[in-house]
């Protein structure tokens, strides 16, 4: 099912060229593309990201450790009825009312389970962040603490792992996919553009990350 009018996806700019890389713009973008929902991309510098979402009338979604507000993305705008919504999660449960003809993102009575898996993901990999950003460089000076890190994360990934080996198939529910693969597979778009040891990643337990982003693909457009 398709708006009369495109949602209007705000995603923060990376590049050149410019590309989708943070995990939540990608949470929204996977649910996006699939419900079959039309929409493009009203792509943001990051500088512009706070004043982009304070014109927009959206109020942020987090705050720092001080209590200031933390003013991030993605945002999406739906002309055909004039909803704004900043929160990936948020952008799904709107996804899932306003469009409820198109494929449905939770399975039956799972938004609880889907917010505190949401919460747990982000967790995760929000603890090795280190590593995906240039404060940790890969020189000899932070090889062996990088090195420990590493070997940390590959650790609270194989935990992660084992929830997803219940089943058959690259999916939490097998060969069904839901809006929990679409959180893991955020993270893992994220670590694709800004993690060195990415190809790495992709083959550790099993293959199971790399297999997962793989069967992610059919949603991955960029519009």
């Amino acid at each position: 099912m398709s708006s009369s009018q495109p949602i209007i996806l705000y995603d923060i700019a990376s590049g050149p060229p410019v590309r989708c890389f943070a995990s939540n713009p990608w949470k929204a973008r996977y649910s996006l593309n699939f419900k079959r929902v039309s929409y493009r991309t009203e792509w943001v510098d990051l500088p512009e990201v706070a004043s982009t979402r304070k014109a927009l009338g959206v109020p942020p979604s987090r705050t720092f450790s001080n209590g200031s507000p933390f003013y991030t993305l993605p945002i999406i705008e739906d002309p055909s009825t004039g909803e704004r919504v900043g929160d990936s999660f948020d952008i799904a449960l709107y996804l899932e009312k306003a469009y409820p003809d198109a494929p449905q993102l939770f399975p039956r009575s799972s938004l609880g389970l889907h917010a505190s898996f949401n919460a747990h993901v982000d967790a995760l990999f929000s603890r090795f962040a280190i590593l995906f950003f240039h404060g940790m460089p890969l020189n000899p000076e932070t090889a062996e603490a990088r090195r420990i890190i590493l070997e940390g994360f590959k650790s609270a990934l194989a935990e992660l792992a084992k929830i997803y080996n219940y089943t058959e198939g690259p999916f939490l529910e097998g060969n069904t996919v839901s809006y929990a693969d679409f959180i893991v597979g955020g993270w893992l778009q994220f670590a694709k553009a800004s993690l060195p040891e990415w190809e790495d990643l992709r083959k550790w337990h099993e293959a199971r990350w790399g297999r997962l982003h793989l069967a992610l693909e059919k949603y991955a457009q960029v519009v």
